[in-house]
């Protein structure tokens, strides 16, 4: 059983690669996305970036800056399949995934430009904004001395490898199927 986690930039294609994992090679999702959204909605707010970051600050300050994926990766873990769990955002999460057996941190990177016109086109209901918005909400998220606020660029950081994700799909898949092929 292999454990993927995945963090990195606003709109670089994370989900691009989970589809991959999933349709190509049959990995189970588990997301932060989707679970912060049942949160959200849990509590009657309105599902959008603002209230995911706060609800999940205050769960992580509430329980531990790893809650989030502690309980992703346990799903996982019961599973007993090739799991990849989605939108690791701070380093508390990876300091705790990174102890795990077969776990395997990647992240996914692209330029901004390239990046807000993925979102723009996704359009998913934390995607209608402007670009400087976009930039703003990047910022938030990229740095914090914080454990249980979110900080990429430290994520990133500590990935054991990175995709870069400006070309086409089929450019990705290749660097992902070239980077699993070494560690399986």
């Amino acid at each position: 059983m292999i454990i993927i986690g995945l963090t990195g930039t606003l709109g670089a294609g994370k989900g691009t690669v989970v589809d991959f994992l999933i349709q190509k090679l049959g990995y189970h999702h588990y997301s932060v996305r989707e679970f912060l959204t049942n949160e959200i909605k849990r509590k009657g707010l309105e599902v959008n970036r603002d209230n995911m970051v706060s609800v999940a600050n205050e769960l992580r300050a509430r329980y531990s800056p790893s809650y989030i994926v502690e309980q992703l990766y346990t799903k996982a873990k019961d599973s007993g399949q090739n799991c990849v769990i989605e939108s690791i955002r701070t380093p508390g999460e990876v300091e705790m995934l990174a102890k795990q057996p077969n776990f395997h941190l990647f992240a996914v990177d692209a330029d901004s430009k390239t990046r807000y016109n993925r979102i723009s086109i996704r359009n998913s209901e934390t995607d209608s904004i402007t670009y400087e918005e976009f930039f703003q909400n990047e910022q938030r998220e990229m740095n914090s001395d914080d454990p249980n606020k979110q900080n990429i660029s430290k994520c990133i950081e500590m990935s054991e490898h990175t995709f870069f994700n400006n070309d086409s799909i089929e450019e990705l898949y290749h660097q992902i199927n070239k980077y699993l092929t070494k560690i399986i």
